[in-house]
């Protein structure tokens, strides 16, 4: 399910992201009650996508956590699209937006921990994959993630323009490889089965149903002959004892992927083709 952000109203999203505006007065009622917030709101909203998901996500299960009415939220947040909008850019206030000065020779660094950082923090929240990058919330948070990756970027020396694009290049290869860990980790629960066991039983039944297979597909066969590549040390979080084979197969893919990127970074800035 893919999900576009600022479908709200733009004045009114755009003055809940920055908070332009005085919070709205709390209504009285019999009895006290823990005073509502914006940052209640989203911060209830941010634990039950965490917990359940995208799909789980609505105004009456938010205001069921804050043990509320979805008519009282409407108060602070007008609707479900601008507390996607509101969600989306708090957790972005998780990403680091200092890392140590580099210079002409010493950005790889700083860029490499950009990314590890940010692929977990979509692991941790995997329901931010499921927002669009087509059109961005355009909230503080949000720009302040996009800063520290252009500055980084600029230290390499390239030009404004190939920076832009390798924005454009960076952060759809570490959403992907967040999207592959979060679907390695839910694969088995959602179907029932574990890898082990589908692949078991769909490759006897494709080398019976295929038996030219390799025929037919001898790059692919010749690559698969050579040995499934191990991750090497480091390549997943310390402390995840019993990493499933998936997940840290995603995980070495995104090391590996990022490192030929940064090496075409590397040539392109000592201008080689």
């Amino acid at each position: 399910m893919v999900v576009f952000a600022g479908q709200g109203d733009p004045r009114r999203s755009l003055s809940l992201l920055w908070r332009s505006d005085a919070p709205p007065p709390t209504r009285g009622g019999p009895g006290p009650k823990p005073r509502l917030s914006v940052d209640a709101i989203v911060a209830a909203a941010v634990a039950l996508a965490d917990e359940e998901g995208m799909a789980a996500l609505s105004m009456r299960a938010v205001g069921d956590r804050l043990g509320r009415t979805a008519m009282a939220l409407y108060t602070y947040v007008p609707g479900k699209s601008e507390l996607l909008d509101l969600m989306y850019d708090a957790v972005h206030a998780e990403l680091p937006t200092a890392y140590p000065e580099s210079g002409p020779d010493d950005w790889r660094a700083p860029l490499t921990a950009w990314a590890g950082e940010v692929l977990e923090f979509y692991v941790r929240h995997p329901w931010v994959l499921q927002v669009s990058q087509a059109r961005p919330v355009l909230g503080p948070h949000e720009y302040a993630g996009l800063d520290t990756l252009v500055a980084l970027l600029r230290a390499t020396g390239l030009p404004a323009g190939v920076v832009r694009r390798l924005v454009g290049t960076l952060f759809p290869l570490v959403r992907g490889s967040a999207q592959a860990v979060a679907d390695a980790r839910l694969a088995a629960a959602a179907t029932g089965s574990s890898d082990e066991e589908w692949w078991a039983e769909r490759s006897a039944a494709l080398l019976e149903l295929v038996p030219d297979f390799a025929e037919r597909f001898p790059a692919v066969s010749r690559l698969e002959a050579e040995g499934p590549v191990e991750p090497r040390p480091g390549a997943v979080p310390e402390g995840v004892d019993a990493v499933p084979y998936p997940e840290r197969e995603a995980r070495e893919t995104f090391r590996v992927g990022l490192g030929v990127l940064l090496d075409g970074i590397e040539a392109a800035r000592a201008g080689r083709p």
